[in-house]
C-alpha cells in the first residue's frame, strides 16, 4: 500500500490531504472521501488504506484547511463522551463557517486534483463521506453530476434541513447509498426521505443500520459499531464495482 500526503490547490489556498493507492498497477478508480467533523487521523487513514486495497486511488482532504493545517484541533486518542463536549465547543464553529459555498468551490478543486493525478483511471470517480463529509458527498456529487459516478454517506445530516436535502435529491445523477445511524433517524423520516429520492428517480439503497449510533464506523469513539462497520463495506464495495467499472 502506497500513503502519501498531498497539498491541493483552491482558490482559498491550498488544503493538505491523505491519499492510498495500492502498491501496484494503475491506473486506479479514483474516490474522494471526505472525513467526519474530526478530520484526518488514524481511524480516518485506516478506513482510506482499507478501501485503497480494493483497487480504489483515495484522497481524502482536510475539509477545514482554512483555518490552519490538520489536525486543526487537538483531539484525545479515544473521543469518548467526557472528551466530546470540549472537542465540539472547537469544532462546530468550524462546520458553521463551512458554508455550502465554500463546500462547492473546494469540492471543484477537490475533483480537478483527484482525476489529474496519474495514478488515476480516466472517467467520473465515486465520492463518500462520513458524518457531515456524507452531506458534503451529496453536495459534491449534485454540482458535478459528470464527474462523479457513485455516491455514499454514512451517518450523515442528509435529513437536516428539508428543503435543501430535496433540493440536493433533485439534482442527483448518480446511484447513492446511505447508511443511516438509528440514532439519527426515526423509520418514519427514512420512509419520507426514501419517497423523495424514488420520485426524484435516483437509483438509490438508503437504509437505518439497527441499533446504531451516530459515528458508527468511527472506531476511535463510544460510537463505534464493529458489525456496522461491515454493513458499510458490504454496501460500498459492491456500489464502487458497479459504477466505477475496476478492470
Amino acid at each position: 500500500m502506497h500513503t502519501e500526503t498531498l497539498r491541493i490547490p483552491t482558490a482559498d489556498g491550498q488544503a493538505d490531504a491523505f491519499a492510498a493507492r495500492p502498491d501496484h498497477g494503475g491506473p486506479h478508480p479514483g474516490v474522494l472521501m471526505y472525513p467526519d467533523g474530526f478530520g484526518i487521523r488514524p481511524v480516518v487513514q485506516a478506513l482510506a488504506r482499507e478501501l485503497a486495497g480494493h483497487g480504489y486511488y483515495v484522497l481524502v482532504p482536510h475539509v477545514f484547511y482554512r483555518h490552519g493545517p490538520s489536525p486543526v484541533i487537538d483531539l484525545p486518542e479515544h473521543i469518548g463522551e467526557e472528551a466530546r463536549p470540549a472537542v465540539f465547543a472547537q469544532l462546530m464553529p468550524l462546520i458553521q463557517a463551512h458554508t455550502a459555498e465554500r463546500v462547492l468551490r473546494d469540492a471543484e478543486a477537490y475533483l480537478d486534483f483527484l482525476t489529474t493525478r496519474p495514478e488515476v483511471a480516466a472517467g467520473p470517480v465515486a465520492v463518500t463521506g462520513y458524518c457531515i463529509g456524507g452531506l458534503l458527498a451529496l453536495r459534491t456529487a449534485a454540482a458535478h453530476p459528470g464527474r462523479v459516478a457513485a455516491v455514499a454517506g454514512f451517518h450523515g445530516p442528509v435529513g437536516a434541513d428539508r428543503e435543501d436535502r430535496d433540493r440536493l435529491i433533485s439534482e442527483l445523477t448518480a446511484p447513492v447509498h446511505l447508511g443511516h445511524a438509528a440514532s439519527d433517524l426515526t423509520p418514519e423520516a427514512l420512509d419520507e426521505l426514501n419517497r423523495a429520492l424514488d420520485a426524484a428517480g435516483v437509483d438509490h439503497t438508503s437504509e437505518i443500520y439497527p441499533g446504531t449510533t451516530h459515528g458508527f464506523t468511527m472506531s476511535d469513539t463510544d460510537a463505534y459499531d464493529p458489525a456496522a462497520l461491515r454493513l458499510h463495506w458490504d454496501r460500498l464495495l459492491p456500489l464502487l464495482d458497479r459504477t466505477l467499472h475496476r478492470k
